[in-house]
């Protein structure tokens, strides 16, 4: 991939690649760091990747090695420290979809309704959380994870599943109908 080619990359899948990157990392911060990095990586590994071969599943690899470095280095630096981890939730942006039916209060509702998953989400364990926001937030197919994540299709489905059941299991012990 020549370096004109990946930065049609970024302009097609930058945004995604972006949103995915503050997800993981909770944060707007970490997840600017996160994104530059990839790209930086990118950029380094240019002649490995193939604009024929899905380069946004790629990239997003790429992310998802990234982080999980940086997690695996602070989670070592936390026990030789004893140091707790404090995890810090930055405020959510969601717009709510502007309809004339909707009152005030539906609008406030179902914003509430989508901190509240979102903070769900947060909570889950890497594990169910990754392939979650990859297939609605990346918009990537089961296949696409399961090559991104360098596991099986069975298992990402399975991840998949498990995360919308524990989802909404909370949404249900917390009284929405969802």
């Amino acid at each position: 991939m020549t370096i004109t080619q990946l930065e049609q990359c970024i302009d097609c899948y930058g945004k995604e690649i972006y949103g995915f990157c503050r997800h993981i990392t909770g944060n707007v911060q970490d997840g600017e760091d996160l994104y530059q990095d990839t790209f930086l990586k990118a950029v380094e590994l240019a002649d490995k990747i193939d604009v024929n071969q899905n380069p946004k599943s790629y990239l997003l690899s790429i992310a998802i090695r990234l982080w999980k470095n940086r997690s695996r280095k602070r989670a070592w630096r936390q026990r030789i420290v004893g140091a707790e981890i404090m995890n810090t939730l930055e405020e959510l942006e969601y717009e709510v979809a502007e309809n004339d039916t909707k009152t005030p209060e539906m609008e406030v509702l179902m914003m509430e309704q989508n901190v509240f998953v979102a903070k769900c989400v947060q909570e889950l364990k890497e594990r169910y959380r990754l392939p979650l926001y990859l297939y609605y937030s990346a918009e990537l197919s089961v296949k696409e994870i399961a090559e991104c994540m360098e596991l099986p299709q069975g298992t990402v489905k399975s991840r998949l599943h498990k995360a919308r059941a524990m989802i909404k299991e909370k949404l249900e012990v917390a009284g929405y109908d969802r």
